[in-house]
């Protein structure tokens, strides 16, 4: 029998507020079973371009990542956010290791190729591109990583990668060895029909549910990556996805009936 492992992703707004993240990282430090924990940015990557005068472009949400803003999310995502993370994880007596993908040669990425916009320095993923033994050897010394949203390419270059799709790879490349459940943790109750309406939560969403729901256009931008790589997981033999409030986190772990369930 396969034991039991979350992956467990977490985003901006969860890391900006303190208190939130106290609390939410109270209830990670709790779960009992074998755990790996997967950060986004945050504000603070914005907040120190505008004070040193690096001006950000996006493009439909997605970070263009010049050279001196790589540099930014580095420090930030890798350094900054990442060891206060883990330091509040070790305060828990959770035994927490931080990691960008250059360390241990845990996530290999390729510069993002497109056929129309330069990203920079962004890096794209597959399952392949995650070593799976080392993660795994983490594990088994009762370590939990800790990802930041920094891959790296092996020719000396830290790229920029989207921290669902790293949660969502991550889980998919660990399902062989372990029993996976993607756990994506944001501010809302799950994915809703009504945006403004926390009571309007779907209870499941499947390939087809999304695609209507894309089509009608109920999904605001920001769910759409998360739901994308969700979907992805599915698909690819990880156990149990699911889209729940960050408040949420001990009482779905026990009971497993908050947020919305990703299903085939």
């Amino acid at each position: 029998m396969k034991d039991k492992l979350f992956v467990v992703k977490i985003g901006g707004a969860l890391i900006d507020d303190e208190k939130l993240l106290d609390q939410f990282l109270e209830q990670f430090a709790g779960i009992q079973e074998k755990k790996i924990l997967v950060h986004g940015g945050g504000k603070l990557a914005t907040t120190l371009a505008d004070k040193l005068g690096i001006t950000q472009q996006l493009i439909n949400g997605r970070r263009i990542t010049d050279k001196a803003t790589l540099d930014i999310v580095a420090m930030v995502y890798a350094g900054s956010i990442n060891k206060n993370i883990v330091s509040k994880l070790q305060q828990r007596n959770c035994n927490a290791l931080g990691l960008s993908g250059a360390d241990a040669n845990v996530i290999q990425a390729k510069k993002r190729n497109h056929p129309e916009i330069d990203f920079g320095f962004v890096g794209d993923i597959d399952e392949g591109s995650v070593h799976k033994k080392m993660i795994s050897y983490f594990l088994y010394l009762d370590l939990v990583p800790v990802f930041s949203a920094i891959t790296h390419d092996k020719n000396g270059n830290l790229l920029n990668t989207n921290a669902d799709t790293i949660a969502s790879i991550i889980a998919q490349a660990l399902t062989e060895k372990y029993d996976v459940e993607l756990l994506y943790c944001f501010d809302k109750e799950g994915v809703l029909e009504d945006v403004d309406n926390p009571d309007s939560i779907i209870k499941s969403v499947s390939q087809e549910d999304f695609s209507i729901l894309k089509e009608e256009g109920k999904l605001h931008k920001g769910i759409l990556p998360k739901l994308e790589n969700a979907l992805g997981a599915i698909k690819n033999n990880v156990n149990k996805v699911f889209l729940i409030k960050e408040t949420e986190l001990k009482n779905h772990i026990e009971n497993h009936h908050a947020g919305t369930q990703i299903c085939l």
